[in-house]
């Protein structure tokens, strides 16, 4: 078996500890209102802490992980994920709680999110890029697969804190694999990519590290370059609207909206589990296309379907489940984050190998950006309106706006490549040569 493949491993074992305490935090709720008493508004702003610390940190560590040791840094973001759901089973006061979840998880889960699987993808794989990304974008839905189920178990039977200490404990279980099979690079393991040739070796760009005073500078300084581009606008309006209508609507509000139509919330939680069965087949599935159809066709294709079904949810939810919903979710399911790994070689293609990564972490801020903001305008209608069809109608809207924008995509990544570097100086900010 090639290193790489064991690198792969490695890398969705991490991206599954950190999805598991996202994905479960949910579960907690109950036992911390009950014990301490506290609202549901003064969890869920742990939870938005978290959201926005998790998607602004992204692209600050891909500039690190570029730089420095994709270990150093893994193993770091999985200490702070363990400590934050490890140290929560002390607190007594809810601003302890916005500092655990909020601060260090967010930290943690935000160095080690799809950009982590970005940089692995684009050092350890020439052949089957798409497909590795594929998989570690599934990944996070292994996390509220695997994790969910025991956290309410564990949770009802035994008390939140064993069940917070479970995350907290496997998070640090990965961190020895870091050091072996784990390795930062092809050249550190005395290998190559896989699917690497001679050539494809010698074509490989060599970046010397620099101080890490100038990795914040460096990262604002490639978003500023980014941002001189079509290519960087369009990708980052369509993960905006991607993080609207998935994270933001579907994942927030599902439940609640099938609730208003008469159905029994296990029933929801149940068909919102089963999206995410999906989510596995469809995102590898995605990565297998992306190996051999032009990725903004394929964003094209994902984004436009997805607008068609997000017309139909409000007629199809009802006290029951009829048939024709489980089209929706097996459907949705199969689209839920496939839009990642085309989205990835496209700011590969248009941006680089040196700048892929961060240029990446920017789009997927906006991602998370779009998830807030599609979860706040859904609340508001819902209270507007007392129905989620304005939101359904309106994410259906965008995602068709998405899909039409991607046909204004710079037929060549020319213009970018002729660009001057971004060059951090010595007072923190950036500048053009």
């Amino acid at each position: 078996m090639h290193r790489a493949w064991l690198v792969a491993a490695v890398t969705v074992l991490a991206l599954v500890a950190a999805a598991a305490f996202r994905s479960t935090t949910g579960a907690f709720f109950e036992p911390l209102e009950t014990e301490f008493g506290w609202t549901r508004s003064q969890l869920s702003t742990a939870v938005t802490i978290n959201l926005v610390v998790y998607g602004l940190v992204a692209p600050f560590a891909a500039t690190l992980l570029e730089r420095f040791s994709a270990r150093f840094v893994a193993a770091t973001a999985l200490v702070l994920v363990s400590a934050g759901a490890g140290l929560a089973i002390f607190i007594t006061q809810i601003w302890q709680l916005w500092l655990l979840w909020g601060g260090l998880v967010g930290i943690g889960t935000g160095a080690i999110a799809l950009v982590f699987g970005a940089v692995v993808a684009n050092r350890w794989f020439v052949h089957r890029r798409g497909l590795v990304m594929g998989i570690f974008s599934a990944a996070n839905a292994c996390g509220q697969l695997i994790f969910l189920p025991t956290i309410v178990q564990l949770s009802g039977h035994h008390g939140w804190r064993i069940a917070s200490l479970l995350v907290a404990g496997f998070a640090l279980l990965i961190v020895p694999l870091l050091f072996w099979p784990f390795a930062n690079s092809p050249a550190e393991a005395k290998t190559t990519a896989y699917g690497a040739t001679k050539e494809t070796v010698t074509q490989q760009p060599t970046t010397k590290p620099r101080p890490s005073s100038g990795a914040m500078a460096e990262t604002v300084g490639v978003l500023r370059h980014a941002m001189r581009f079509r290519a960087f606008w369009i990708l980052a309006f369509t993960f905006w609207i991607c993080g609207w209508s998935t994270n933001g609507l579907i994942q927030t509000h599902f439940i609640p909206a099938s609730h208003d139509h008469g159905m029994p919330a296990t029933t929801a939680s149940g068909l919102l589990a089963l999206i995410g069965v999906f989510d596995i087949i469809g995102t590898i599935a995605s990565g297998w296309l992306t190996d051999r159809v032009r990725p903004w066709l394929l964003l094209v294709f994902y984004y436009g379907l997805r607008g068609i079904s997000l017309l139909t949810v409000h007629s199809l939810l009802g006290p029951t489940v009829e048939p024709v919903l489980w089209i929706f979710i097996l459907f949705y399911g199969l689209d839920w984050v496939a839009t990642v790994p085309p989205t990835v070689v496209l700011c590969r293609e248009y941006f680089g190998p040196v700048r892929a990564s961060v240029v990446f972490g920017w789009v997927f801020a906006f991602h998370m950006v779009g998830a807030g903001v599609g979860a706040l305008t859904a609340g508001i209608g819902r209270d507007i309106s007392g129905s989620y069809l304005i939101a359904w109608i309106t994410a259906a809207v965008l995602c068709f706006l998405a899909a039409g924008s991607l046909f204004f995509m710079p037929g060549s990544r020319k213009a970018v490549e002729a660009a001057p570097e971004i060059i951090p100086d010595e007072l923190g900010s950036s500048r053009v040569e």
